[in-house]
């Protein structure tokens, strides 16, 4: 019997990969249908714990990947023969080799942040533009900050709030997981350029934003920090800014006043509500710290750089594979899935 399922292939198991991988095996209407690496160390070994289908995503892999235990089902070209929609997780610049391969094998394929936008001419966040890439053969789903962005400036426009905004950056310095490998101690590193590149990427998604972003580089490796200045386009009141933002399941309202201070005690509260991998799809928004002073808004918010692109990923799948044709539907299939919505009950409060 042939399954409903899309099938999807994995390319590159790393920080987001191996979240992705996770997060398709949960869909009730996805398939994993394999991974694809090239090294042969604790990383893939977890993959193969978990009886995911291995393939090595390089012939010079081949023989290092067997010789450590691994059984492979082939190469990249066979997981492309298997599968309906590959997910390139792979580093900066790979992915964008890549592209031309997974077109040649006339397979649809989504890259991440880490490419540029003329790679598939298509910038996604299900929110804000799930329908253009409905049926398309590729997309790219934007980096954590610019998905963040996009999230929240885009729940102001739909409520007629959002006139123009401008935000400064505290980016995390590296992964958790590289953290040994070096990192910022003891000062910042700001980022030469205004407006740092996630305001201009941010438009790739929604041309009409009036966005810039300035950003620094922190001695933290936890989350991403965001600090916010918002004209609007007329006098609001708090309770409606936070209502507007409170409409998206992907915008969690935190509440600093509920112990929720900083970003190590919202990622402990993932580990202790059973998240993957202590993962915040949503971007962690401090309700009681928002201020609008006249129509002027001020907020700030959290983003947890390896998990926010999960949901967004998800929904890029479903609206390459044409089914469903709604985002509302996607969005929610996706949400229940990954358990997104809980355990924040400051939503209710808004």
């Amino acid at each position: 019997m042939i399954s409903s399922k899309t099938r999807v292939g994995i390319v590159g198991y790393g920080v987001i990969g191996k979240r992705v991988a996770q997060a398709v095996a949960c869909q009730g209407d996805m398939e994993l249908a394999g991974v694809a690496d090239v090294v042969a160390d604790w990383r893939i070994q977890a993959a193969a714990a978990r009886q995911f289908p291995l393939y090595a995503a390089d012939p010079s892999a081949t023989s290092a990947m067997r010789d450590a235990g691994l059984e492979l089902r082939g190469s990249l070209d066979d997981l492309l023969d298997v599968c309906d929609i590959v997910v390139d997780c792979t580093p900066k610049r790979v992915g964008a080799r890549n592209a031309e391969r997974y077109r040649t094998a006339g397979k649809r394929f989504i890259l991440h942040g880490g490419e540029k936008h003329d790679i598939t001419g298509h910038s996604f966040v299900a929110e804000a533009n799930y329908a253009s890439a409905v049926g398309r053969d590729s997309t790219r789903v934007v980096s954590c900050n610019t998905t963040s962005i996009v999230r929240t400036l885009g729940a102001l426009k739909r409520a007629g709030l959002l006139k123009r905004a401008r935000g400064t950056l505290l980016r995390r310095a590296t992964d958790p997981w590289e953290s040994h490998l070096g990192g910022l101690m003891n000062t910042v590193h700001p980022e030469p350029s205004i407006p740092s590149h996630q305001g201009p990427d941010a438009r790739s998604v929604d041309a009409e934003l009036d966005v810039v972003t300035m950003a620094v580089a922190v001695p933290m490796t936890i989350a991403h920090v965001h600090y916010w200045t918002v004209d609007l386009t007329r006098a609001a009141t708090e309770e409606e800014v936070r209502a507007a933002f409170a409409s998206s399941s992907r915008i969690a309202l935190l509440r600093g006043d509920a112990g929720l201070v900083a970003p190590n005690v919202v990622k402990e509260l993932m580990a202790d509500s059973g998240r993957p991998h202590d993962s915040l799809y949503e971007v962690g928004l401090w309700a009681d710290m928002l201020r609008v002073q006249g129509t002027e808004l001020f907020y700030a918010y959290m983003v947890d750089n390896q998990a926010i692109v999960i949901p967004e990923t998800i929904d890029a799948i479903r609206a390459l594979a044409g089914h469903p044709a709604l985002a509302s539907e996607s969005i929610a299939m996706t949400d229940s899935a990954l358990g997104m919505g809980t355990p924040f009950a400051a939503k209710a409060k808004a």
